[in-house]
């Protein structure tokens, strides 16, 4: 069987275990890599040697909605990243894959349901539960900012997230190292990508996708 590297990001050290575990049972040879927030996943992609899927909780310090997904895929678009989360609804579902996952794996499904799952994923097809219609319409306004979303460059994903925490321009300028200028360029940027007109507005949008609310995110 063909060896594989996998990353499993989220914030629980037991459930991690627990699929590495699940992982390490069904694919020989395989390196099972662990990160426990976007920092530490975006680390690993940096320096160890090809990635053949990212399995990603939607809720973690920093990472909420569908915020950890867009980032990954719009900085690492040649990498798979398949949704592992306890919510498991049609709309966050269909939303996740708007946004680019490659599958979406309920925290619920037995451990089996999972291996298969991944196995169909890392075979290049989408993987959804069986018991999930997402073929529903989804509402004009929502797709619009899902598409629009996914225009944001990696940097504006990082700057929207601390947006939501509710930053200042100057402390966003701070943890990434740039100048508080920039940082300026880059809000005007995601108001005008999102069609608002001010960073409250973006933050309101944002909150409508992935079920998420970024102003809980931890500062």
């Amino acid at each position: 069987m063909a060896s594989y590297r996998f990353i499993i990001v989220d914030d629980h050290p037991l459930f991690r275990g627990a699929l590495s575990q699940a992982l390490s049972n069904a694919f020989e040879n395989a390196e099972i890599l662990e990160a426990g927030s976007l920092d530490d996943v975006t680390t690993r992609l940096g320096t160890e040697g090809d990635t053949d899927l990212i399995l990603l909780d939607l809720t973690m310090p920093g990472v909420h909605g569908v915020s950890g997904l867009l980032y990954l895929r719009a900085e690492h678009p040649e990498v798979p990243v398949a949704i592992v989360s306890a919510s498991d609804d049609a709309a966050t579902i269909r939303q996740c894959l708007d946004c680019g996952a490659s599958g979406f794996i309920p925290k619920s499904q037995p451990v089996e349901a999972i291996r298969e799952a991944i196995r169909t994923i890392i075979g290049g097809e989408v993987w959804l539960p069986p018991d999930v219609d997402v073929r529903t319409p989804v509402p004009d306004e929502t797709a619009s900012l899902v598409s629009r979303l996914s225009t944001l460059t990696p940097q504006q994903v990082r700057v929207l997230m601390m947006l939501g925490e509710g930053l200042l321009n100057k402390q966003i300028a701070f943890k990434l190292g740039v100048s508080e200028a920039t940082i300026k360029a880059h809000v005007s940027a995601i108001l005008q990508k999102l069609g608002v007109d001010s960073r409250t507005q973006a933050v309101i949008a944002i909150n409508k996708i992935g079920g998420g609310d970024w102003s809980r995110l931890p500062h």
